[in-house]
């Protein structure tokens, strides 16, 4: 587990651009369950999800004429429970962190994984994520 001083300040990136927190299993139970979009961030301490993943997400909802109903995240290696659900969810992709996936009505309809954002531009991941918006948000 990372310590608290290294991440919440990358937590705080996320909940500050109004991406609920996911702390625990039934918390993502919860919140997958939702009727409408989920777009799920699973945030990571690595240099791909500072230099892409995380600015990528954040232009990608602030830039769409079309957002999901749900921005929620959780931080690999710390929200250790909630992020094992979410993997769960995820199936039959392998864990990956960071991730992003778009959820429909609870289920999963769009995913970037790991390897999807290791050396791509932020504007790359953005543009990928709101061409998913243009196609399953209303």
């Amino acid at each position: 587990m990372y310590p608290a001083e290294i991440v919440m300040p990358m937590k705080g990136e996320m909940t500050e651009g109004g991406f609920e927190e996911l702390l625990s299993s039934e918390a993502v139970d919860n919140a997958l369950t939702q009727k409408g979009t989920s777009l799920v961030f699973i945030n990571s301490v690595c240099g791909c999800a500072a230099g892409s993943a995380r600015p990528g997400v954040l232009m990608a909802v602030n830039n769409s004429t079309k957002r999901p109903d749900h921005l929620l995240t959780s931080f690999a290696g710390f929200d250790i429970d909630a992020v094992k659900k979410i993997r769960e969810h995820l199936l039959p992709y392998p864990p990956s962190s960071p991730a992003i996936a778009l959820f429909k009505d609870g289920q999963l309809v769009h995913f970037i994984e790991r390897h999807n954002i290791e050396g791509r531009p932020a504007q790359m991941i953005a543009q990928n994520l709101i061409g998913a918006f243009e196609e399953f948000c209303n």
